[in-house]
């Protein structure tokens, strides 16, 4: 599972790597955690056909926000198991309707135990080229009347995974993200149910990784506030 990313925010790195557009200034990227704000990529419906076929539009990372419920298993609605999206009611109207969208995103960070305690570990692809993640979303209804997107990403056991089954707790399942390759982008947005199904499996590329310092524990900031409060980041070198 995946509870901590930093999204990819620069337009210029949007559209090189994603061919997607953005409207205004999104402002350096911050890390996200559960509850804010972040991009992710959908269809773009504008007469012009000669605009980029995608377009970032900011979501809540988490499935199901605080307005609409705050009881304990709506936390958790940041990940969506990709062995259950099509059957658990809190996924299924989404998945079965198409709402899929990729979450762009320059690194992940996992927990790492392999020293006997926690590290946070920063995963990206060799380059520094970003991920398009796998991602359901929704809309939902603010109490002030806004109309807000949310999203989740989708994981995969990755039990066998030679990289990624390093990382949780040694008694806990391991899980990844669904990393999709470019090529997989057009299948997974506009594809019928069953293509999408299929590309729900681990990612066989290469991916890096390194111990980073946590960052310093505060509240994670609500996006149902209005206010985005950036958390205080560890240096991100050969990032941008």
């Amino acid at each position: 599972m995946c509870s901590n990313f930093l999204g990819v925010t620069d337009p210029q790195r949007l559209l090189q790597y994603f061919n997607a557009s953005t409207e205004g200034d999104p402002g350096p990227p911050s890390d996200t955690y559960p509850g804010q704000f972040s991009p992710m990529l959908i269809r773009a419906t504008g007469p012009d056909p000669t605009a980029p076929p995608l377009k970032a539009v900011d979501a809540i990372f988490r499935f199901v926000p605080d307005f609409v419920a705050k009881l304990e298993w709506a936390r958790n609605t940041f990940n969506a198991r990709g062995e259950e999206v099509q059957r658990k009611r809190t996924y299924k109207g989404a998945w079965a309707s198409g709402r899929r969208c990729i979450i762009p995103v320059e690194c992940v960070y996992e927990p790492n135990y392999e020293s006997g305690h926690y590290e946070r570990w920063r995963i990206w692809q060799p380059g520094f080229v970003p991920m398009g993640i796998a991602g359901i979303y929704d809309e939902v209804k603010h109490p002030d009347g806004r109309v807000l997107y949310t999203m989740a990403m989708l994981t995969v056991n990755a039990d066998d995974h030679p990289f990624m089954k390093r990382f949780h707790k040694p008694e806990d399942e391991k899980r990844m993200v669904v990393v999709l390759a470019p090529q997989e982008y057009q299948r997974w947005l506009d594809g019928t149910v069953e293509e999408a199904a299929s590309l729900l499996k681990p990612w066989r590329g290469p991916l890096l990784g390194e111990h980073v310092p946590a960052p310093a524990r505060k509240k994670a900031p609500r996006a149902e506030s209005g206010k985005v409060v950036k958390p205080d980041l560890p240096e991100q070198d050969g990032l941008f």
